[in-house]
């Protein structure tokens, strides 16, 4: 049985395909390294992390671009004896203008090596690639209009792809399709099925009107499409108390044996009775996951979700799907264990806009050793690694050796959705009372709170242990002097929202990620200080 979502955590805007036996799914990074996040599984149930495609700063530059930029809405296509991925690399988020690149990588294994990148266009973005059964290939994507007066999501467009010119086509571009009257239409899909091209987009925006819209043409010409009678595919937004929200934007699939499966971002959010203190359905603080719907084709032709347009959480899956044990190997175990034995980060840990380097730290022979750099508000040199939260009740804790000699140096552990909203307990130095201090700061959208509690550490001790207690709607941070067999809390009850979409988009419009854990340290007197973390566990509850 398919239970959703089938990844946990942030692993938004999913692009589903199945290549003989395996399906894969790529899904959004934003700012997160490495860029574009990849599964495989053999039945739809059990799902394996793979190496992600961008790994070299040659594929893309994130660096200094504003949280939730970066990578949207890659696509993963398989054609021609080797998979193609398009991606972008989002530079403006906020405003009247949404500066990016759209590139092109291919790759002959889905485990790389995957080429250097061809730079599309800057047209708009959610672009992916559809391959014609005649051999032509064409990007589609949503178009961004930044003209005052006009509708900001000008439509999806359709340019024709030379292969061996590695370049669009200018003159043939056209647009398909300009969505319902839901508006901000995006993340565009083709797929070619009885003599129809059927296209697959998102509509209503990222929050809880969200919908999968579909439409089809007999032909590829310009504003062809034909809306789906009693459309949409699938949403969330009149069904406010199924524990699956928001779901669309995403992409069908074929199984061998003629069976479809749609999957399509999700959110599981926790809510106070429609929680009326900020005017918003619940708190999404895993961020946007992935779920997958069983689709039929009605007599006319159209798809349709086989329970209704809200989905399942339990959906039947694949009737020629083999076998597959439980095992801690697959994502959505719930535990992690690292000793940092590795001279190489494990798959579930991601740095921010650049990858992990000497300039950062090292890891192995374990331990992890992480160079202070800039402030947990950097957006350029900062010495953070960090998982999802992939539960809405866990616990996080790591051994930290941290020498610190002024108030500037800082180490520890936090909790993180972007640079300006996060918490950490540190080790830090106070120089009133010459004594190494344990303190919680808290950054609530940019209102920084610091000491929110503190605790002078006894001489002698140059070791502590640090944890964090996430529990639905709040969190704690605890510390151990003795390696962990005592726990002392040093503060509770804080409000774990800040760590959703939905709390930020409040203050500061469309952000798009959700929560993380993680290890960072901080020097911003420009020294360097060095901390050592042993011992991580992740486990939830």
């Amino acid at each position: 049985m398919i239970i959703n979502p089938v990844l946990h955590g942030f692993n938004p805007d999913p692009s589903f395909v199945r290549v003989g036996d395996t399906y894969y799914i790529a899904n959004s990074t934003f700012e997160w390294w490495p860029g574009v996040r990849l599964h495989q599984s053999q039945d739809l149930v059990h799902w394996t992390l793979l190496n992600s495609p961008l790994t070299r700063t040659s594929q893309i530059n994130m660096r200094g671009i504003p949280s939730s930029g970066g990578v949207w809405a890659p696509d993963l296509s398989y054609a021609d004896g080797k998979f193609w991925l398009v991606y972008s690399n989002i530079e403006v988020v906020n405003g009247a203008f949404k500066d990016g690149i759209n590139y092109l990588i291919t790759a002959d294994d889905i485990n790389g090596p995957w080429s250097e990148p061809i730079e599309l266009d800057r047209t708009g973005f959610d672009a992916s690639l559809f391959h014609d059964d005649d051999g032509r290939k064409y990007l589609v994507q949503q178009t961004w209009d930044f003209r005052p007066g006009h509708h900001a999501f000008d439509g999806i467009t359709l340019t024709e792809y030379d292969p061996v010119e590695h370049k669009l086509l200018p003159s043939t571009r056209r647009t398909l399709w300009r969505g319902t009257d839901v508006k901000i239409v995006e993340g565009p899909h083709l797929l070619k099925k009885d003599g129809y091209y059927y296209l697959f987009c998102a509509e209503g925006g990222t929050q809880y009107e969200h919908q999968e819209s579909v439409a089809r043409s007999k032909s590829l010409d310009a504003l062809s499409f034909e809306v789906m009678p009693g459309n949409p595919l699938i949403t969330n937004f009149d069904t406010p108390d199924f524990p699956l929200q928001k779901q669309g934007h995403g992409q069908i699939v074929e199984t061998a044996e003629g069976e479809w499966y749609y999957a399509s971002l999700v959110s599981r959010p926790w809510w106070h009775d429609w929680d009326t203190r900020h005017g918003v359905r619940g708190w999404s603080t895993l961020g946007r996951e992935t779920s997958i719907q069983k689709v039929e084709w009605d007599s006319e032709g159209w798809p349709r979700i086989v329970s209704g347009q809200a989905g399942q959480v339990e959906v039947e899956q694949p009737k020629d799907a083999p076998h597959i044990a439980d095992s801690e190997e697959f994502e959505n175990s719930g535990y992690q264990h690292d000793t940092f034995t590795s001279p190489q980060l494990g798959k579930d840990w991601n740095t921010l806009r650049v990858p992990f380097s000497e300039k950062m730290g090292r890891v192995g022979d374990g331990k992890l050793v992480l160079r202070g750099q800039g402030s947990l508000a950097n957006l350029f040199n900062l010495s953070l690694v960090a998982r999802r939260w992939q539960s809405q009740n866990f616990d996080a804790e790591v051994s930290l050796e941290f020498d610190p000699t002024n108030y500037m140096q800082m180490a520890g552990l936090t909790n993180y959705y972007n640079d300006f909203s996060w918490s950490w307990i540190f080790v830090t130095f106070n120089e009133k009372t010459g004594k190494q201090e344990l303190q919680v700061a808290v950054n609530d959208r940019n209102g920084y709170s610091a000491p929110a509690a503190s605790v002078e550490l006894p001489e002698g001790v140059h070791s502590v242990r640090l944890r964090t207690r996430v529990r639905t709607q709040t969190y704690a941070y605890d510390y151990s002097l003795d390696g962990g067999s005592t726990w002392n809390t040093l503060v509770e009850g804080l409000d774990a929202a800040q760590f959703s979409d939905e709390y930020i988009a409040a203050s500061y419009g469309g952000f798009f990620t959700g929560g993380f854990v993680g290890l960072a340290c901080c020097d911003v007197s420009g020294f360097y200080q060095e901390a050592t973390f042993t011992d991580f566990r992740y486990q939830e509850r």
